[in-house]
């Protein structure tokens, strides 16, 4: 799909360079694509674009795909994989994904949900300069601002407490793009208009186990992370590449077995974990505002900057997991 999209008008943004910083504290880590030796550190893609892209290709097999329909529950067998729906005959397989939703529908599947208590604001940003696909990472003392660049603006990522968050999508275009140059600093301050702001609650949740007999929960169904690290997509993909050399090696038969269920697992299992824990790590790392805790993190940003090899390994595990 991707050399569809590639030559899409504006469907993908390469991100070159990533600056992080913190507000009120020392401290700044500048990546490269050109130090890690790849064409970009990530790509934003327009939502429209890649479903476009999606049903086209699964347009040319032999996939049936259906629309609308209400799954009520998804169980396995030592037979076979069964998805209840509205319909009267429920669908019946070897194996079964779920790949989206909180997987909730999966029996035999437990729920680890932690509220950070807080809210994302998303917006799309003008700035008087072009972006020239710079994103940013700005840890404030409301949370963490991203700003990604995407088409010929930037798409914002405002983390803030969920009441704040009320007032700052209430706010006139002026104040809020003040604002936000308030936050940025010197770092990026010529924010001239907003646009489509919207809102979401921000939490960590994931599943325990990930596949019980003939099911296995991919991407969000498995693991549902903060956005500080943009990773939730990444290991969602990696869960998919996975999961596709699996079945793809796999005869037939034996697709969705105990066997086939384990190693696919066990693969996975060290990316998601790591993940995970660095993500929620970062979180309850810049959530705090306190001063004792900008001196280390400050450090620890100019420390990450002055030594390539931990930048390195720091990105390399970030592109393509551990």
């Amino acid at each position: 799909m991707w050399s569809a999209l590639a030559v899409t008008r504006q469907a993908v943004t390469p991100i070159t360079t990533i600056d992080v910083s913190q507000a009120g504290g020392f401290g700044v880590t500048r990546l490269t694509a050109d130090e890690q030796g790849v064409p970009a550190l990530g790509y934003v893609v327009s939502y429209r674009a890649l479903t476009q892209a999606l049903d086209a290709a699964l347009a040319r097999t032999r996939t049936a795909v259906r629309y609308g329909v209400d799954v009520r529950a998804v169980r396995g067998t030592p037979e076979h994989a069964i998805v209840d729906t509205d319909a009267d005959v429920p669908l019946r397989a070897q194996l079964a994904v779920v790949a989206d939703g909180t997987g909730a529908a999966v029996q035999g599947v437990r729920r680890t949900h932690r509220d950070y208590a807080q809210t994302a604001v998303v917006a799309k940003i003008t700035t008087r300069e072009a972006h020239r696909n710079v994103a940013y990472e700005r840890f404030t003392a409301s949370g963490p601002i991203a700003l990604l660049p995407e088409g010929d603006r930037y798409g914002l990522i405002w983390t803030l407490p969920p009441a704040v968050a009320t007032q700052v999508l209430a706010w006139p275009e002026a104040t809020f793009v003040a604002e936000l140059a308030r936050c940025f600093g010197a770092r990026r301050d010529d924010f001239v208009a907003v646009a489509d702001r919207r809102s979401f609650p921000l939490a960590l949740d994931y599943a325990r186990p990930t596949a019980v007999e003939r099911c296995v929960l991919i991407g969000n169904a498995a693991q549902a992370l903060h956005p500080i690290a943009g990773q939730g997509f990444n290991l969602g993909l990696r869960d998919a590449f996975a999961l596709a050399q699996a079945i793809n090696g796999t005869p037939p038969a034996l697709l969705g077995t105990h066997g086939f269920i384990a190693r696919h697992v066990a693969r996975r299992s060290a990316d998601r974990h790591v993940g995970i824990r660095f993500t929620d790590g970062l979180v309850r790392l810049f959530a705090s505002d306190h001063a004792l805790l900008r001196w280390p993190r400050g450090i620890g940003l100019a420390l990450l900057d002055a030594l390539p090899p931990a930048k390195r390994a720091l990105t390399r595990t970030m592109l393509f997991g551990p």
